[in-house]
């Protein structure tokens, strides 16, 4: 606990401290590594099964507003967002001037120009400083002519993700809106008790969910209202594993500024209208990859008698030549196997590929898997 005084700490600080939690530094952070005498394990299984709240207030939480709010943030990033729909979000990433990610991020469209990001704590820095950098260029060029762009960083509000297969029938019991109607991607403001909170519908385990963003005044009221049975709290050990099944990055892990949406597997998120002529930030450089193929790829790896760990190289199957790294890895709880993420040279991405991975000095067969590990639990309606 001593190297938590100079950390940040989420509005929950000590309602976690009160339900017995394991505090533990985490990109700037003193964040919830598990609570009382829940292991890791339980943990998982426990959202995958029923239902578990996450505090990740930890995160960025910014408006755009403004009439070229819409076209500003097409210029940092690839997605199409004048074409989504109202109280619509997309996963998209923050791009550097070689195409490379500074940082993944949500973005969600409350009006035309009215946006609301997310952003990762472990980029905060960078990303706050390139928002201001980029926004003073935007708004003193020709490009606002019809109204500059104002940014507002949400600081302290809550973020809770109330995720698992129950947490629909369980936040439907404190609210009159009908969630059936909310679907994956979707958000709105809710009434929940006494309290009206902009409520998303997604998350990062691969099950049904809720994320939702509260004013720092009323945070821990809503965190006790959100914990109670059968709901259980979790922390990062249950976060890590339950993401790595769904296939999703960890920024620092998965993802940096040396690596481009191609490579990681992120092709999607770039919109059809903008691979060919989209004019944002990078766009040169992701175009090379979307046309010549990248040199490397994201992929999913499962791995015989032990778990390869972060910075596991991976081998061809002769042992001799090196074709990638491990970025992520795990003993999955939900598949009983072990799984990993990482890049392999384009080429040795294909699914059903054989390699050798060095896990503690002794190389174990891997064989390249699709991802998502295990089939997500969105609710589409």
């Amino acid at each position: 606990m001593g190297e938590c005084w100079q950390l940040r700490k989420t509005g929950l600080y000590d309602f976690h401290v009160e339900n017995g939690a394991k505090m533990v530094p985490f990109a700037g952070y003193a964040m919830p590594l598990s609570y009382g005498s829940v292991g890791q394990v339980a943990s998982h299984n426990h959202v995958r099964t029923s239902v578990g709240l996450f505090d990740v207030g930890h995160m960025v939480q910014s408006n755009f507003r403004g009439a070229t709010a819409a076209a500003f943030l097409e210029w940092l990033t690839p997605s199409s967002l004048k074409s989504l729909s109202p109280y619509s979000s997309t996963l998209s990433v923050i791009l550097n001037e070689n195409g490379g990610i500074i940082d993944d991020t949500v973005i969600t469209k409350h009006s035309d120009d009215a946006f609301y990001v997310v952003t990762n704590a472990g980029r905060r820095d960078r990303d706050l400083a390139w928002f201001r950098q980029k926004l003073d260029e935007w708004n003193s060029s020709e490009r606002a002519n019809d109204g500059k762009v104002e940014h507002e960083v949400l600081e302290d509000w809550g973020l809770v993700a109330l995720q698992g297969p129950k947490a629909a029938e369980y936040l439907q019991k404190l609210t009159s809106s009908d969630f059936a109607k909310l679907t994956f991607g979707k958000s709105a403001y809710v009434t929940i008790g006494s309290f009206t909170l902009h409520v998303a519908r997604g998350g990062y385990t691969g099950e049904d969910g809720f994320e939702i963003s509260i004013p720092p005044s009323q945070t821990a009221e809503v965190a006790q209202l959100l914990s109670q049975s059968p709901v259980q709290l979790a922390g990062l050990g249950a976060r890590d594993s339950l993401r790595l099944e769904a296939g999703m990055c960890l920024y620092g892990n998965d993802l940096d500024e040396d690596t481009s949406p191609v490579e990681a597997g992120l092709s999607w998120v770039i919109g059809k209208d903008r691979k060919e002529c989209g004019d944002f930030i990078g766009a040169e450089g992701v175009r090379k990859h979307l046309k010549d193929g990248p040199p490397r790829r994201r992929v999913g790896l499962v791995v015989e008698e032990a778990p390869a760990r972060q910075g596991a190289q991976i081998f061809a199957p002769s042992g001799k030549d090196v074709i990638g790294k491990v970025t992520s890895g795990i003993p999955s709880p939900t598949l009983n196997k072990n799984i990993a993420m990482g890049y392999v040279l384009s080429g040795w991405h294909k699914k059903g590929t054989e390699t050798e991975v060095d896990v503690r000095n002794k190389l174990r067969k891997a064989v390249v898997t699709p991802m998502p590990f295990m089939k997500p639990n969105y609710w589409r309606g």
